[in-house]
């Protein structure tokens, strides 16, 4: 008996498995949190230079503008900050005249902080700003980083030590560091730990996902891989309701910090992968969690579940650069993990750029988290329906269309349009939500089994690699300045995301087809049907009704169309 057919008997989706894949999607939460809680403890409210010790922040039209005229030199393109951000006049009683000579110009060596948003925040606290404002760039590229580092790293514990150590060693990370980062004040220290963070994020995706898949029957893995994003998205609303009532960034911190303690019992309740064990020859260990997998589940096994002369790891298996053998199946890869680049870039820029959206940041935050929520719920739908690349080409097409939209109520509107770049900026986070859900699979379904796991793996460093480059496209505004800085972000994205979604249309379809098995069969991809045999008590006469990747063994046989 192979190991899907024993889930069978075990149950799909019973009980034990509805338990366990609860408490692994419950880190997703909090994983979701520490990535987004950037917006908010990296946040850089207005501010401008300190004239005097005593000096607080105040705006236009409240009476102190003839102080600051005197002091703080006018800025001609920005409305949002009538003041520059990081100059002063320098000038002596004796000299009034020369006080617009820029000769008299100097740097800031303090700033007074708008305290409407953020009652502090880390950039706030050491001044990360006007010459120092790239490290705020770096050091959430450093988070992206170590989220990249951390499920190469965790995939190597995972396959050579076993699921729950990869599992657990990416807890630790997920508490310690993101604790002990409350009490830092250090840039070097804060960067590095928030690596660490990153790193504890990017292991608890990759294992957590891992272990679903091994942990629940075939005609369950697509629903339970997308449900899963929905952890996700509601670890971000409720990220926005923290920071809403907290506006110190040490307190918001530890907020989002402190729940993850509660995964320390998963030492003792999360068992290992009974597919993990079969692969490195412990069959009684993996045979005794189905066993009681199975009277959790009501269900009764067969006295000899496995045959255990039988190899359960792919001996199939080929380098990932086979992939490279012809020219079509070269460009299809390209495609792919360009792709999987811009999902990730477009998903985690959307986020970080609710700053630059104008209006109230926490209402704009919670509005792009309820996006996710709509993002999600689409494929589970849509997919059967329509099929993959329908649903894929056209998230990213709606969403880039969005995002490039933008430009216009920028440019042309003024403040009573403001909530049309929120709406299409939604929109695009609706678009990449519902990418971001379906491209696992799409691109699963594309690979041949003898070199899926490396592409996959390939596929996700891309993405890694995406959202290392989103928080550079984010800061585009600083860099140009003005109106049209506002919008180049959204349409920076938005293009990247039109250009790939183009790219996809040269995809084959996959609903309903034959997984390819061997570089041959990637290239010799035709249109399949499926035919459904009378076989485990099922009707040939009606439709089938799952997924050709998770249907029973032996209920459907392939045949080319002629």
């Amino acid at each position: 008996m192979t190991y899907d057919s024993a889930l069978r008997q075990v149950g799909e989706f019973g009980t034990y498995q509805r338990r366990v894949y609860v408490l692994l999607c419950l880190p997703i939460i909090t994983s979701a949190m520490q990535v987004m809680v950037t917006v908010f403890i990296l946040g850089v409210p207005q501010h401008r230079c300190s004239i005097s010790e005593n000096d607080t922040y105040k705006i236009q039209g409240t009476g102190h503008e003839t102080m600051i005229n005197r002091s703080v030199p006018p800025s001609a393109l920005s409305l949002s900050s009538p003041y520059s951000q990081c100059d002063l006049y320098s000038y002596h009683s004796d000299n009034q005249s020369s006080i617009e000579d820029s000769s008299f110009m100097r740097k800031c060596s303090k700033w007074v902080y708008d305290k409407t948003d953020f009652l502090s925040t880390f950039v706030t606290e050491i001044d990360l700003v006007c010459h120092k404002k790239s490290y705020v760039t770096h050091t959430v590229m450093s988070f992206m980083a170590g989220f990249m580092v951390g499920a190469f790293v965790s995939g190597i514990v995972a396959d050579a030590f076993g699921r729950k150590k990869g599992l657990l060693l990416s807890l630790a990370l997920h508490i310690i560091p993101n604790i002990v980062v409350t009490f830092v004040s250090d840039l070097l220290t804060f960067m590095c730990l928030r690596f660490l963070s990153g790193a504890s994020v990017g292991g608890l995706l990759a294992v957590s996902f891992t272990m679903i898949m091994e942990l629940v029957g075939p005609s369950y893995r697509m629903m339970s891989g997308i449900a899963l994003e929905f952890f996700w998205a509601f670890g971000a609303v409720v990220l926005a309701l923290l920071a809403y009532l907290i506006r110190e960034w040490r307190y918001l911190n530890l907020a989002v910090s402190v729940p993850a303690l509660l995964f320390i019992p998963y030492i003792c309740i999360i068992p290992e992968s009974s597919r993990w064990l079969l692969t490195k020859g412990r069959e009684k260990e993996a045979e005794d969690i189905l066993r009681h997998a199975a009277r959790v589940n009501n269900r009764k096994l067969p006295e000899k579940l496995f045959d255990y002369n039988e190899k359960f790891e792919n001996d199939r298996c080929i380098p990932v650069w086979q992939l490279c053998v012809t020219p079509k199946l070269l460009f299809r890869s390209v495609i792919i993990f360009f792709n999987w680049m811009v999902v990730s870039m477009l998903f985690f820029g959307l986020s970080l750029n609710v700053g630059n959206l104008g209006g109230d940041i926490y209402v704009n935050f919670l509005l792009t988290s309820l996006a996710e929520v709509v993002g999600y719920s689409i494929p589970l739908v849509a997919l059967k329906c329509l099929g993959r690349k329908p649903v894929y080409v056209s998230a990213l097409l709606v969403g880039g269309v969005a995002c490039i939209l933008t430009i216009f109520p920028v440019l042309y509107g003024d403040a009573s349009v403001q909530w049309s770049v929120v709406g299409l900026s939604v929109i695009g986070k609706i678009g990449a939500s519902t990418a971001f859900a379906t491209i696992y699979l799409f691109s699963a379904e594309l690979f041949p089994t003898v070199v899926r796991n490396s592409a996959m793996g390939v596929s996700s460093l891309c993405a890694r690699i995406g959202g290392m480059i989103s928080p550079y496209i984010a800061v585009i505004n600083e860099v140009i300045g003005g109106d049209l800085g506002v919008a180049m972000p959204l349409v920076v994205f938005g293009l990247f995301a039109f250009v790939s979604g183009l790219l996809a249309l040269a995809l084959p379809e996959t609903k309903g087809r034959h997984l390819p098995e061997s570089i041959k069969d990637s290239i010799q991809y035709t249109n399949q049907t499926v035919i459904v045999e009378p076989s485990d008590g099922i009707d040939a006469s009606q439709p089938l009704t799952r997924d050709l990747m998770t249907a029973p063994e032996g209920v459907v046989t392939i045949k080319d169309k002629k």
